[in-house]
């Protein structure tokens, strides 16, 4: 049986993006079959295609590190014939083929059960954004966010996938406080309408020079970009405040000082989405078909196979709003 897959090669330095018509015997190793019925479009899938792009080493790859679909075969007894279920992280689309195909093979040991109430596009409406979006959700609210209503939350990256949902998933656990911190100022609207009470533009926000301490205040952060901005927020914090970072789109480098940790006991927590425990990662799951449902108020496109270069150019250049999920045909 053939069917359609993104595939990338590599020739000389340079990477060449064709749909092909592949086979189940060019997919890597794994228990179970998988129809994907959905994937979802990340950060991380605009770099694996990028040459140098530091995500994928080995080629051709399959690349998309999510996807949701239904079982054709198991080896696994865990899993049967027509269970409905998502794979997010671990090696999907980096040194393991992904979910922009219509067939997937993958190890037992990452597939997870779809929730109750929970549909495959609704999971991918969430995909590994929602999925990092509520993990940095659940570590703010572990160190003290669940405690404080009417808490200061600052949200970077506000207009991306994860930031996007972030906001909405603030909203709905009733925190009223949030601030939306975007370089793009037509987004403004979109980010209030999701639950935004303030939209900062990136200008405004970053100062001339970063001190080693500032006026406090911002109670909680959710970061998705790193670099500078991490460094700005850091001086800010409030005291025994935290920040969860999830993402480097501003860079890896970290230029700060040990004050706002010493002086003012304030937390940094690194969110990986990649390598959650599986007890975890269904509970949180779990938390996304109930508590953190918000794939109602998710800002969705919807593409093909087709149609993803476009979107990777625009998660590079920095015009890339909401989320875009790819529906396989």
């Amino acid at each position: 049986m053939s069917f359609s897959a993104l595939t990338i090669n590599e020739n000389e330095e340079n990477i060449a993006l064709n749909i092909e018509e592949t086979t189940i015997d060019t997919l890597s190793q794994g228990e179970v079959v998988i129809q994907v019925a959905y994937s979802s479009v990340n950060y991380k899938d605009s770099l694996a295609v990028k040459p140098n792009g530091g995500v994928i080493r080995t080629y051709p790859m399959i690349p998309g590190i999510d996807l949701s679909g239904t079982v054709l075969s198991s080896q696994d007894d865990r899993f049967k014939k027509s269970d409905k279920v998502l794979v997010t992280g671990y090696g999907l689309g980096v040194t393991h083929t992904g979910g922009f195909a219509q067939i997937a093979r993958v190890p037992a040991e990452w597939v997870v059960p779809l929730p109750e109430n929970l549909g495959l596009k609704e999971a991918m409406l969430f995909g590994t954004a929602g999925f990092t979006a509520a993990l940095s959700v659940q570590a703010l609210e572990q160190h003290g966010l669940s405690q404080n209503k009417e808490a200061t939350i600052l949200v970077t990256g506000a207009s991306g996938g994860v930031g996007t949902l972030t906001i909405a998933m603030l909203k709905k656990l009733g925190y009223a406080n949030i601030i939306a911190l975007s370089r793009k100022k037509t987004v403004t609207d979109s980010l209030k309408k999701i639950g935004a009470a303030e939209v900062l533009l990136l200008d405004e926000f970053m100062p001339e020079k970063i001190k080693p301490l500032a006026k406090q205040t911002i109670d909680f952060a959710i970061d998705t970009v790193g670099g500078a901005v991490t460094c700005a927020l850091l001086p800010q914090l409030s005291y025994g405040g935290s920040i969860a970072i999830c993402g480097n789109a501003a860079g890896i480098k970290l230029n700060t000082t040990v004050l706002p940790f010493i002086l003012r006991g304030t937390n940094l927590l690194g969110i990986d989405s990649v390598n959650v425990p599986m007890p975890q990662r269904v509970a949180i799951w779990q938390r996304l078909a109930t508590d953190l449902n918000v794939s109602q108020q998710a800002l969705t496109n919807e593409i093909s196979l087709e149609e993803l270069p476009t979107i990777f150019d625009q998660l590079q250049s920095g015009t890339h709003h909401g989320r875009t999920i790819v529906k396989m045909k």
